[in-house]
């Protein structure tokens, strides 16, 4: 059986949450939100070559230009692989434990498995305002 819920993020994006029931006690919880708009990467892109352009023309020294656009890349790169996380999951199997996995828009997924007899309690912590 599955259920699906539709919400809203701090900053008003969407979020996707599917609660998937496997059996009475194996379940699933996935929360989704949107990937990487293109209209916000061409925004930061945009001003901080701007910026880059603007020193240019003041220093008139090239190398300005070449490390704005090696950081845009790398600060890009290091965005998708550590910050941009697409879908969070979280599966509960009541006798053998919970598994927690964050997968990233680069393709990364960070899987943590704690074993049942180490749980005491689960504390969900969001912000609601």
């Amino acid at each position: 059986m599955e259920d699906e819920q539709s919400f809203s993020d701090i900053c008003g994006g969407r979020l996707a949450l599917q609660r998937r029931y496997y059996s009475p006690s194996c379940r699933e919880f996935c929360l989704s939100c949107p990937r990487l708009s293109l209209r916000s990467l061409t925004a930061v892109t945009c001003t901080v070559w701007l910026a880059a352009y603007g020193l240019f023309t003041l220093c008139e020294n090239s190398m300005i230009l070449s490390a704005a656009i090696f950081i845009t890349l790398l600060g890009l790169l290091g965005y998708l692989h550590f910050v941009k996380i697409d879908q969070e999951t979280l599966l509960i199997i009541d006798s053998l434990g919970i598994q927690m996995t964050s997968s990233y828009a680069s393709g990364k997924e960070s899987t943590t498995f704690i074993e049942m007899g180490k749980v005491k309690d689960v504390v969900i912590n969001e912000a609601i305002y």
